[in-house]
């Protein structure tokens, strides 16, 4: 509790208004006695208003904190995807199980063609050489004058350009963020965050492609966005980074496969 003579929260708003209502006072002490008496008006509603939301308040916040509602729901949303992605790929594993066994039956072949249509479609782990870009913010420090903020962050566009270039190198399979990168897979900015497959992430982002290396690095070398996306790097100090991995595994896709969304390009349909 707060001691008789300590002044409180309303009493510290209120003397800052009148002292601001002062200064002003002294400001327009050359202008007409009409504006002077509208200026001090406004400033005793203000005051007034000040008051009555503390004394309506009672210590608890007017206004909450809605940021921290929504970064709740974000992260209850989160986990729900990443268990229902769970029972998804438990259910789809079970369908593969009593589909191998009813052609095992039936003296089918059709289990090798299954399982490259599964390699195909990213349902399976796949082991390889890669090669990984690194993107992210340019560090809190740097405050240009003039310069947008916007231009000192990471965008789904400029992930989307490291994909596209990386499919064009002739990438077999990728990943960003250790999530399998699909035919379906839509890359979406959330606020300052990037949602893929339902789940949000922050920078920064790894993309990684298995592939020939060598084709892959001058697939990235050669775009004309990665460049453009580099000039800012050197520019305003966003991050690039580039290296080679020996081998490395890549998981199998979880989740839904269902297209929602299609439609064909001059009378077929189109790989991505």
């Amino acid at each position: 509790m707060l001691a008789d003579d300590q002044p409180t929260w309303g009493d510290r708003v209120v003397a800052a208004l009148l002292r601001g209502r002062e200064a002003s006072r002294r400001r327009n002490a050359g202008r007409r006695p009409g504006a002077r008496v509208l200026t001090a008006t406004v400033c005793a509603i203000a005051a007034f208003l000040v008051v009555l939301s503390t004394v309506n308040a009672r210590g608890s916040d007017l206004r909450p904190a809605r940021n921290t509602d929504l970064v709740s729901l974000v992260a209850d949303q989160s986990r729900r995807n990443a268990e229902l992605t769970r029972q998804v790929t438990d259910l789809r594993a079970q369908v593969d199980a009593l589909s191998a066994a009813e052609n095992a039956s039936n003296g089918s072949d059709l289990s090798s063609q299954l399982q490259t249509q599964e390699q195909e479609a990213g349902l399976t782990a796949v082991t390889g050489p890669a090669v990984s870009v690194t993107l992210d913010d340019a560090p809190s420090s740097v405050q240009l004058s003039g310069v947008d903020a916007d231009l000192l962050v990471v965008h789904q566009q400029d992930i989307q350009t490291v994909v596209n270039a990386l499919w064009s190198g002739g990438a077999e399979a990728m990943t960003i963020q250790g999530q399998r990168v699909i035919s379906t897979t839509g890359i979406k900015c959330v606020g300052n965050t990037v949602v893929l497959h339902g789940v949000p992430y922050a920078p920064p982002y790894v993309i990684s492609a298995i592939g020939d290396q060598n084709r892959l690095e001058a697939a990235l070398g050669g775009s004309t966005a990665v460049q453009i996306y580099r000039q800012y790097v050197d520019a305003y100090g966003l991050v690039y980074e580039e290296g080679r991995e020996e081998s490395v595994t890549f998981p199998a896709h979880e989740g839904s496969l269902d297209l929602q969304h299609a439609r064909a390009l001059g009378g077929s349909a189109s790989p991505r």
